[in-house]
């Protein structure tokens, strides 16, 4: 207590709470992407606790923090609660550093499983906790509850409103696309006695799934294994939902008509670019065809009928396995990839990058890089020559001149436009 002028002064240190900060556009986009950044690899935990609990709970934990700094920071705007949600976002941030740009985390890749719909997904996250962190910081920075005129206030809105929409937009559809990953797998090598969901392979010791319908009962029955289209960047081996939007598929009446001729129809999932670079896709189909050779008997197929049909890159991908002799290694030694015969729709035949428009040439890129060695390994043209199976080939840029570079190689080449029906009938008098 200190005396002044005889008297005794009655100060006491404030010990009044912070004032809060405006819930302006900024805190308000840092809060959504924050939100967005712990939801996505929120969303990949189911699929990682069935692979390894420790991955899983690793995310979880830092999701459950981010998301404890959003509610914080949302209900009570302040500069701790501020600098709280950009810590955890940027925690959020430099686990991804270091699983996936550093790789410090060796037993498999934890971000595999969110990238299974598109292989930028983490990318994504990733860039949202930037938002995250510079946006609760900005805030922080800032004098605690502004008054600005209205017009200020309405102006700020005005501005930043697209950034909101495209991180509320963007956290949005990379939640989706983690979600609907590795959905029904397990550690099994089969899942199911019959058929169902499997999975095929494990490469980096991340399980691949494979649908597999058919018929039931009846002799052995041959096989179609359809790979899905995307660019090698998007889809997955579902019909519907978010993949089959991104890829086009047209899996599902095709499997419907083949099924009806008592074919088996098994669907792939394959990893992405540019979470797995390449030739990591075609390794994956040739491991498919290798897990149904392997398991017929446990499958009910016929491992001497192994056709291929593929949209789109999906296509590029089946006219390989038709056309290239790659290395058969890894999983399922003893057996081999060759198909009986192949039908590719609406797919690239090269990768060649003259002449393309911007957005051609950025997803060829973005999919493949640009060493040359790469985009001619993965172009069919390249490869093509005598021994190949049966080609059925419907458009594509240079489909045509691979289909006349295989008639000239001896190979049976069947053009389109097409219907599932055609489709369906050429895979029919391969397999007989």
């Amino acid at each position: 207590m200190k005396v002044v002028d005889g008297q005794r002064s009655t100060y006491r240190p404030s010990t009044a709470s912070p004032p809060p900060l405006r819930r302006g556009p900024l805190l308000v986009t840092a809060v959504f992407a924050a939100l967005g950044g712990a939801l996505i690899p929120a969303a990949a935990v189911p699929a990682l606790w069935r692979i390894w609990q420790l991955y899983a709970m690793l995310f979880g934990a830092v999701a459950a923090v981010e998301l404890v700094a959003v509610v914080a920071v949302t209900g009570w705007p302040t500069r701790k609660t501020a600098h709280f949600g950009a810590l955890t976002a940027f925690g959020g941030f430099a686990l991804w550093v270091l699983s996936r740009p550093l790789g410090l985390l060796t037993r498999f890749d934890p971000w595999q499983p969110a990238d299974t719909v598109a292989g930028f997904t983490d990318w994504v996250a990733a860039g949202l906790q930037v938002v995250a962190v510079a946006g609760f910081l900005v805030v922080a920075r800032r004098r605690a509850h502004p008054r600005p005129s209205a017009l200020r206030r309405v102006s700020a809105w005005i501005v930043l409103f697209p950034v909101l929409l495209l991180v509320i937009v963007t956290g949005a559809a990379g939640t989706l696309a983690a979600r609907d990953g590795l959905t029904g797998t397990s550690a099994s090598t089969l899942l199911d006695s019959g058929p169902g969901t499997v999975e095929y392979c494990r490469p980096g010791g991340i399980p691949l799934a494979m649908d597999i319908a058919r018929r039931p009962g009846g002799p052995p029955a041959p096989v179609v294994l359809f790979l899905h289209g995307g660019g090698l960047v998007f889809g997955n081996r579902k019909p519907t939902g978010p993949g089959a939007l991104l890829d086009g598929s047209r899996a599902g009446p095709l499997r419907d008509e083949l099924t009806a001729r008592g074919f088996a129809v098994a669907a792939i999932d394959v990893r992405l670019a540019p979470a797995a670079p390449w030739p990591a896709p075609l390794a994956d189909a040739r491991c498919a065809v290798r897990f149904l050779k392997a398991n017929a008997a446990a499958l009910d197929v016929d491992p001497a009928r192994i056709a291929v049909f593929g949209t789109g890159t999906g296509g590029t991908l089946a006219s390989l396995l038709g056309v290239e002799r790659g290395p058969d290694t890894g999983q399922y030694a003893g057996q081999d990839s060759t198909v009986r015969a192949v039908a590719a729709v609406s797919a690239p035949a090269d990768f060649d990058l003259a002449g393309l428009d911007p957005r051609t040439r950025a997803s060829i890129l973005l999919a493949l890089g640009r060493s040359p060695a790469t985009l001619q390994a993965a172009s069919p043209l390249a490869h093509a020559g005598p021994g190949a199976p049966p080609f059925l080939l419907d458009g594509g840029r240079k489909s045509g001149e691979l289909a006349a570079r295989l008639r000239a190689a001896g190979v049976p080449v069947t053009e389109g436009p097409v219907s599932d029906r055609d489709i369906a009938a050429f895979f029919a008098a391969a397999a007989a």
